[in-house]
């Protein structure tokens, strides 16, 4: 074999499978939840004023690029981030709390009180960390930094509006929420 071919296999075998760099952030083309494997729907960069805070990436059994859609599915899902800075929990959480009342006002006092179980577990999160968002029919949402104790959350309705902090009617970057979608 060539020197040429060893580099460009060697190269190949580096470069993710369906994925993409955004922001300087490998992104997988694929995530796996509950052993069931998701692939890379879009993924793209939340900014907070002049902030890049990170790279978020939407993982779904099958793409689609109606919001809608994805959130009336009992599918499996997940959301990587990516942190490009620190963020406390307190940030954290916040943003959480946020996104719910914009955009999940029906059943709001419960889903905040579930929220407030989740705060416990997770701790800040550093530049460099990959905290994971996932559903699994069946069995609710986890919650956690990829390689620390995850928490998870049973049902629907609290899966249903952690997806809308990203693809509600009111999510808290419309770009991000975009390219998640695959635009």
């Amino acid at each position: 074999m060539t020197r040429m071919a060893t580099l460009w296999i060697a190269l190949l075998a580096a470069a993710p499978a369906g994925g993409r760099e955004v922001s300087g952030v490998e992104v997988p083309g694929s995530y796996a939840v509950g052993g069931e494997s998701l692939e890379l729907n879009g993924a793209g960069l939340r900014k907070k004023f002049i902030f890049k805070v990170y790279v978020g990436a939407l993982y779904l059994k099958e793409r689609s690029s109606d919001a809608a859609s994805i959130l009336a599915a009992d599918a499996p899902w997940a959301v990587r981030m990516t942190f490009l800075r620190d963020v406390t929990r307190s940030q954290l959480m916040g943003a959480f709390r946020e996104g719910f009342e914009n955009n999940s006002k029906e059943g709001l006092e419960g889903l905040l009180m579930q929220l407030a179980g989740v705060e416990g577990s997770l701790g800040d999160v550093k530049s460099g960390e990959v905290l994971v968002v996932a559903y699994q029919p069946g069995e609710g949402s986890t919650i956690g930094v990829e390689g620390q104790k995850a928490v998870t959350v049973p049902g629907k309705e609290f899966s249903d509006a952690l997806l809308r902090n990203w693809l509600g009617l009111r999510p808290a970057d419309d770009g991000l929420k975009r390219a998640m979608l695959g635009g």
